[in-house]
């Protein structure tokens, strides 16, 4: 099948049109050219389409059936809806101007009778693909295999008590790092959707621990056969579809990483909708990434506070982007990441355009509150109370004791000596929460 020959209205690529602007689609705040702190909001931002929920996904939920009804979704010919797929894309790509996209190897390309089969199916897409990216801007922001949807994966794919499914996995994941490679993807994505369990009355936790590490390592050292330069990226995730996850969280994922000596080669993509899901905060999970030395890219959406699963809604929350920006800016901004839009319209949304919309709109909420953010760094507002509330640990006593040379008993006899009564200083938050509302 061919594509449709217009699927979408709009025909030009979404413009900056300042903060006024009327009509829509237009850019009100990302102004990808706009300079900050050095580097182009574009180079900064990184912003990525997703293919499977921008393209793959039908509209349907438990309770109901597609509600889109895309065109390449029904046909006879698969890889002929692959390729009407593809076409249909890198319109968007090019309509959003969007300097990057992601996928799946089973997003892009149909699964076969068997490996081989899906290996040459996805090859074939790669191709187009190459031939699509040589004509555009466009380049891949990273690449994943889905270990996840298949009935062979129902109990995980590295955690799999069959080394038969492990090795299909691993099978997979060659392929898809490899055209990841050839792509000039920047990064490589592990997703353990089902590396986790249901009931511990079936399940051996260490020995599913260290599958999981081997099948990493193995990724690891297949990346530098190759050549790979990006890192690798684990998303963490807490739960759904299994009941407990084996990268739980971020301090879950490090404490997993450290274990199995894979810290130099791997860190971590964090997703707004995944750190609620854990019961944090999106600033916290990004926050700790950065305190441990493991944050890599981010998966850019948001989930509905008062529901307990992933919503994957456009990220639309200013006060919130803009806490998380600071907190990457602060630290120098992404490198290979980036701002990966892993995120659905709604089930209602069933114009074409409204994929547009929804791109749009966020991406001018992250601009928003990318400029919020860098505002608030350029003038100290909150790295300046930060350094004072830690001060002490900046003088000469402070560094002693994290230089190591205090002892306990140096300590001890310090505190017990006459006069020595310190005394608790205010932690300012009221002060400090005002403060950010005055930049978003």
């Amino acid at each position: 099948m061919n594509a449709p020959a217009k699927f979408f209205d709009a025909s030009a690529p979404v413009a900056f049109g300042g903060k006024e602007a009327e009509g829509a689609p237009v850019f009100r705040w990302y102004d990808k050219d706009r300079l900050v702190h050095g580097r182009r909001l574009e180079d900064h931002l990184r912003f990525a389409v997703c293919y499977w929920h921008s393209f793959c996904w039908p509209g349907g939920d438990p309770f109901g059936g597609e509600t889109f009804l895309r065109p390449w979704h029904h046909g006879t010919d698969a890889m002929a809806m692959a390729r009407a797929k593809a076409d249909v894309a890198f319109e968007l790509f090019r309509l959003l101007d969007v300097p990057f996209f992601t996928f799946h190897d089973v997003d892009a390309a149909p699964e076969g009778s068997s490996l081989a089969e899906s290996v040459a199916n996805l090859n074939a897409i790669a191709d187009l693909f190459e031939q699509k990216m040589a004509s555009s801007k466009i380049r891949l922001l990273w690449g994943t295999a889905n270990l996840f949807t298949h009935r062979r994966y129902m109990a995980g794919a590295a955690t799999n008590p069959d080394p038969d499914i492990f090795t299909y996995a691993a099978g997979q994941v060659r392929a898809a790092l490899e055209v990841t490679h050839r792509l000039g993807g920047q990064n490589y994505v592990l997703w353990g959707g089902r590396e986790g369990y249901e009931t511990l009355l079936n399940t051996d936790l260490k020995r599913e621990l260290d599958q999981l590490g081997r099948f990493v390592s193995l990724v690891v050292e297949h990346k530098h056969k190759i050549g790979f330069k990006g890192p690798l990226l684990i998303e963490p995730k807490p739960k759904e579809p299994t009941k407990h996850q084996y990268d739980f969280d971020v301090a879950t994922c490090y404490g997993f990483l450290e274990r199995y000596d894979l810290l130099k080669d791997v860190k971590l993509n964090i997703e707004q909708n995944h750190a609620i899901l854990a019961g944090h905060s999106f600033h916290h999970e990004v926050a700790l990434a950065e305190a441990l030395g493991v944050f890599g890219s981010l998966d850019i959406n948001r989930g509905d506070d008062l529901l307990g699963w992933d919503t994957d809604q456009f990220a639309m929350n200013v006060p919130e982007l803009a806490l998380v920006f600071h907190e990457i800016l602060n630290r120098g901004g992404f490198t290979t990441g980036g701002l990966n839009f892993d995120a659905k319209i709604r089930r209602q949304s069933i114009d074409p355009d409204d994929l547009i919309h929804a791109h749009v709109g966020s991406m001018d909420a992250c601009a928003r509150a990318f400029l919020a953010a860098a505002d608030m760094l350029d003038a100290g507002a909150l790295s300046a109370p930060l350094a004072k509330r830690y001060e002490g640990w900046a003088g000469p006593e402070g560094r002693a004791i994290l230089g190591g040379q205090r002892s306990l008993a140096d300590l001890a006899d310090r505190a017990m000596s006459p006069g020595f009564d310190p005394q608790p200083r205010s932690g300012r938050q009221e002060y400090l929460e005002s403060l950010v509302n005055r930049y978003v």
